[in-house]
């Protein structure tokens, strides 16, 4: 990413400004530690695009990156402070530059996908990382994609290998990937169950899922019948345990989990490459495109009032500027 000063190799609508707003943290830390700033507008690089952000969807990924934790994911963040100071990853907005070798897309272009430091008013992407919006999406509905989308695609889809009139559990299918992956299922023909708060049930079930269990008072053997698949996105249960919900061929998917302590969170349960076949894992990283939850969205300039609800994990999953 280079500084906003523009080189010919790069296409740029004009009288872009030189700095924008942003949301960023210097260090980790909680919600204290981020602010609103004013800071350099970056210039796209080699097969990269400059995106005017219309929206930002939050996901769990962004209270990770906030925090630093666990800590071995600072291998990839940054060890003793954030190489990116800006938060975000999913977003979806209008192309103003393209670097060069780009092709298919032009200034104007609507896309969404996910950019570094997505929470500012200006974001660069990779183009491998962006797709068109159509038409029928708004941008609001396209900015809660780029991650939490296709980690719940990779999930059901992908790993899962989910088939119609099997029986799915998806373990946190209120959260932002939970609530995709419950509608991927459904949509696929597999009976669902979910697993949820009590709060947010009426919400899940009108999300496609058969049937819903509030996580805090029922435990994984009374969620029902042996399934052919799980996913478990919320919480940090032993493989072994997790296996025992699943019938002989069923499959395991397991996309992250919290409270695994501050060094590993729940990385430990990531399959080894000489683990069983029935359990995979789809990670939350930004993923190459090919060309909902309900909370309402917050105003960019409103940021800071998010602070306290993002370290609570009632956030909602949506920022427009």
């Amino acid at each position: 990413m280079s500084p906003s000063s523009q080189e010919s190799s790069v296409t740029v609508e004009p009288d872009l400004p030189t700095t924008m707003r942003a949301v960023a943290r210097r260090v980790y830390g909680g919600p204290e530690v981020v602010a609103i700033e004013q800071v350099p507008r970056p210039d796209p690089g080699p097969g990269e695009v400059l995106v005017k952000v219309a929206a930002a969807g939050l996901d769990r990924a962004t209270l990770h990156l906030l925090t630093g934790l666990p800590y071995a994911a600072r291998a990839a963040f940054g060890l003793r402070r954030p190489r990116q100071p800006v938060l975000g990853q999913q977003v979806a907005g209008q192309v103003v530059a393209v670097g060069e070798g780009v092709s298919g897309y032009a200034a104007g272009d609507r896309v969404f996908g996910t950019a570094a430091g997505s929470l500012a008013e200006f974001a660069v992407a990779e183009v491998a990382t962006v797709a068109t919006i159509p038409e029928s999406v708004s941008d609001v509905e396209a900015s809660t994609i780029g991650v939490s989308g296709l980690t719940a695609l990779g999930a059901v889809v992908t790993q899962g290998r989910v088939q119609k009139g099997e029986r799915v559990l998806v373990l946190g299918g209120s959260g932002a990937v939970g609530s995709f992956a419950v509608q991927l299922a459904a949509r696929h023909g597999a009976e669902v169950t979910a697993a949820c708060s009590g709060a947010k049930t009426e919400f899940v079930a009108g999300l496609g899922a058969h049937r819903t269990v509030d996580y805090r008072t029922t435990s994984l053997a009374q969620m029902g019948d042996p399934f052919d698949l799980i996913i478990d996105i919320g919480g940090n249960r032993s493989v072994g345990r997790l296996r025992s919900a699943l019938r002989p061929e069923g499959r395991l998917v397991i996309v992250g989990g919290e409270g695994g302590g501050p060094m590993l969170g729940g990385i430990q349960r990531t399959p080894s490459p000489t683990a069983s076949p029935d359990v995979s894992w789809a990670g939350s990283s930004p993923a190459p495109l090919r060309r909902g939850a309900p909370n309402s969205p917050r105003r960019f300039r409103r940021a800071p009032s998010c602070r306290p609800s993002i370290a609570s994990s009632h956030w909602p999953r949506r920022v427009v500027p």
